[in-house]
C-alpha cells in the first residue's frame, strides 16, 4: 500500500493513505523498536489508536491509512501529539 500512497509527514507522525476499497476505513499503526521496549510502544499504539477513534469518523472517511509515529512522540505531551495528528489528518482529509 504504502508505494501507492500519498504521504504526509509531521514532527510525531506519518501517515500514507489512499481510497479505501473496503466498506469501513481501516487505520494501520507502526513504530520502530528503537523507540522503546514493547510495554512503551504497546502503549503509544494504545494512546494513538484512542486519537484515532476520537477524531476519525471511520464510517465517512474515504480512505485507508498506515499511520507511522516517528522518534518526536515521546518528547510531546499527548495533547501535543493529538493536535499534530489531526492536523495531518485535516491535510490528508480525512476528517
Amino acid at each position: 500500500m504504502i508505494r501507492k500512497a500519498n504521504k504526509v509527514a509531521g514532527n510525531s507522525f506519518v501517515l500514507y493513505y489512499r481510497k479505501k476499497k473496503e466498506a469501513e476505513t481501516r487505520i494501520g499503526i507502526s513504530l520502530s523498536k528503537k523507540i522503546g521496549d514493547a510495554v512503551t510502544r504497546n502503549l503509544y499504539k494504545r494512546q494513538v489508536r484512542m486519537m484515532c477513534q476520537e477524531l476519525i469518523d471511520f464510517e465517512q472517511c474515504g480512505f485507508d491509512g498506515i499511520l507511522i509515529i516517528r522518534f518526536g512522540y515521546k518528547q510531546n505531551s499527548f495533547e501535543t501529539n493529538k493536535n499534530s495528528l489531526e492536523k495531518l489528518l485535516a491535510k490528508a482529509k480525512m476528517v
